[in-house]
Parts: structure tokens; C-alpha cells; sequence
């Protein structure tokens, strides 16, 4: 393996922690700032991927590609919140339309983590590993649709807020029940 695929990986693994530095600086959050360091980030981010996965993505063998298919789904999470997110902050920050801007790249992100997990237990059961295949298989379709809904309905919230003035009731009564949504997809 070359260096530049050995820096690539490092920092591919380094991506979800550097992420929570990026995204929870709000000194960041400064017009023209943000935008630059998203669109680096994101370059950064896309690059690296490339070139782990490029020659998998282009291999023949159906095995490699869909291994290159399923980290190219597991990546774009955070390649969506390093052109987002930067200086973002917590919720508790972020002004309504930011965190509705938030809960739609959730959303995305879900989706994709869920197709790529879907992708990664093909190419796992094609490489003759069943059981840890189905086990893991079992729990992404149980998280993603109860994150997907969670998501969904805190959208909703951050939407009535930014629109109305005020979080609707009828979402705010369900506050309770949405953590335990949330509680759930955790296991």
C-alpha cells in the first residue's frame, strides 16, 4: 500500500472525530468562513475516499465493488456534515432554520448509512460470513426506520418553530414518546 492510501485511511478514521471539532465550533460560524472550510473539508473528505476506494469501486469482482459501494455510503455522512455543518453547533445554538437545515441532512444521513449497511451485509454474505451478516442486518433495519422517524418529527418541530413563532402542540406533547423512539433505535 502506497502512502498517500495509508494517509488516506488515517485520516478517513480520524474524519468522525475531527467532525465534533468542526461542527461543534461556533466561532466558526462566520459568512464566507464556514463556507471555505466546509468546502475543504468536504474536499478533503472526498478525496481521501477516493483514493481508498477507487480501485475497488472500478474492480471487476462484483465482492470489491460492493465493498467500495458500501464505504462510499458509510463516508457520505460525513461528507454531507463537513459541507453543512461547520460551526453549526449544538441544537441548543443553532437558530430554527439552522436546525431544520440539521434534521434534513439527518435524514440523508440515515438513509444512507442504512443503504450502505444494507450493501456491506451483501458483500459480507457473498464472502461466506452469515451470521454476523444477519445480526447486523437485523439491527440497522430496526434503528434506521425509529432514527428516520425521529428525525422526521424533530424536523417538524424546528419547521413550526422557524414558521410560527412556536413549536406546534401536538408535536410538543409527543416530546416524551419521541425519546423513547430515540432510546430505542440506540439499541
Amino acid at each position: 500500500m502506497n502512502i498517500v492510501r495509508r494517509v488516506s485511511y488515517v485520516f478517513l478514521w480520524i474524519v468522525p472525530f475531527l467532525s465534533f471539532v468542526v461542527v461543534g465550533v461556533r466561532a466558526l460560524r462566520v459568512p464566507g468562513v464556514y463556507q471555505a472550510v466546509g468546502v475543504a473539508y468536504f474536499a478533503a473528505i472526498a478525496i481521501a475516499a477516493w483514493t481508498v476506494s477507487a480501485e475497488a469501486i472500478r474492480a471487476d469482482v462484483q465482492g470489491r465493488r460492493l465493498l467500495g459501494l458500501a464505504g462510499t455510503l458509510l463516508v457520505t455522512p460525513f461528507a454531507l456534515v463537513a459541507l453543512l455543518w461547520v460551526g453549526l453547533g449544538g441544537p441548543w445554538q443553532a437558530n430554527a432554520a439552522e436546525n431544520q437545515m440539521r434534521y434534513l441532512v439527518l435524514i440523508v444521513m440515515a438513509t444512507a448509512i442504512a443503504g450502505g449497511f444494507v450493501v456491506l451485509r451483501e458483500a459480507l454474505s457473498e464472502a461466506g460470513e452469515r451470521f454476523y451478516a444477519t445480526l447486523g442486518f437485523a439491527a440497522i433495519m430496526l434503528s434506521s426506520p425509529l432514527y428516520l422517524i425521529w428525525n422526521t418529527f424533530a424536523f417538524g418541530a424546528f419547521f413550526g418553530k422557524e414558521h410560527a413563532g412556536e413549536v406546534p402542540a401536538a408535536i410538543v406533547s409527543l416530546g416524551d414518546t419521541f425519546d423513547v423512539l430515540l432510546l430505542l433505535r440506540a439499541f
